[in-house]
């Protein structure tokens, strides 16, 4: 039974999604993720201006009459979202926590997606596989996926992307796309990702909060380490210590763009204090030039 407040939070995205779908995502997610290939679907009377190689000569020859194949987009897919729920996700300065960011990420994807008659699965982590939901179609799997995010408790805070990296193969057994949703603060997962992205088109989607980037100057400062409990007091009015603070920050998203250079693997940077609409449209249509 879904506690009736989780069931209202989750109603309350349904709705506020469902016309994101509807008049912007729906489309660009079709257009950003084109079928596995074509396959055949008739063959049909040859009509001035088709291309001559479609063809079929056998079945020409038979009837007398020339007759071209006709191919369709094999349309359907799969949507896998690795979604991470360790101890740093649950921070924000903003109105809402990077890991409630991440719910609804992914319901406007997971909408998006059976709207084009894709399946949708769900995989939590934090140091370990956390939950496994096998990809299937329809709005109420949607919905249990989104109750799944919100009412899970993490065994653990700690971060190891490349426990659900290596785990991920073994549960597709065809080529899907892959959201890996996450602020990416780990080390050691590059491997994992190299082989996940190889034989999936993986897109990396990086959460930010602008208090991991910056820090205010508030003077004496206890922050604490959201995974490990660990505790420093920061003198914020030293301008040394935020130069410092800010170009870690920097260093970090830097290796992180370089890491999914490497790799060849789309990507796209949602900050907390920004809404996550503008960057994921505009990442829609700049992968559909590129397509192009």
């Amino acid at each position: 039974m879904i506690p009736r407040e989780l069931f209202r939070k989750i109603r309350r995205i349904e709705i506020r999604t469902k016309g994101l779908v509807n008049n912007f995502f729906g489309g660009e997610y079709h257009s950003a993720f084109k079928g596995l290939g074509i396959e055949f679907s008739e063959v049909r009377p040859y009509q001035v201006g088709d291309d001559i190689r479609s063809i079929d000569w056998n079945v020409s020859a038979r009837t007398g009459e020339t007759y071209v194949k006709v191919f369709e987009e094999e349309r359907e897919q799969t949507l896998m979202l690795v979604v991470d729920v360790s101890g740093s996700e649950d921070f924000g300065s903003q109105a809402q926590f990077k890991r409630e960011g991440a719910a609804e990420i992914c319901a406007i994807i997971g909408f998006s997606a059976i709207s084009n008659n894709d399946k949708v699965g769900l995989l939590l982590t934090s140091d370990r596989v956390e939950l496994f939901v096998p990809p299937k179609k329809g709005r109420r799997h949607v919905l249990r996926l989104l109750r799944d995010l919100f009412a899970h408790e993490p065994e653990s805070r700690k971060t190891d992307l490349a426990a659900a990296l290596n785990y991920l193969p073994r549960m597709l057994n065809r080529r899907s796309i892959v959201l890996v949703i996450s602020d990416f603060m780990d080390e050691g997962f590059e491997k994992a990702l190299r082989v996940v992205a190889r034989r999936h088109d993986t897109i990396g989607v990086r959460l930010e909060d602008p208090r991991e980037q910056t820090l205010p100057r508030m003077g004496l400062v206890e922050l604490t380490d959201a995974e490990t409990g660990e505790t420093v007091i920061v003198d914020t009015s030293d301008r040394r210590v935020r130069e410092a603070f800010a170009a870690s920050a920097r260093t970090r998203r830097a290796q992180l763009d370089d890491l999914f250079r490497r790799i060849g693997m789309d990507h796209v940077t949602i900050r907390m204090d920004e809404g996550y609409v503008e960057p994921l449209i505009r990442f829609f249509r700049q992968r559909n030039r590129r397509r192009a």
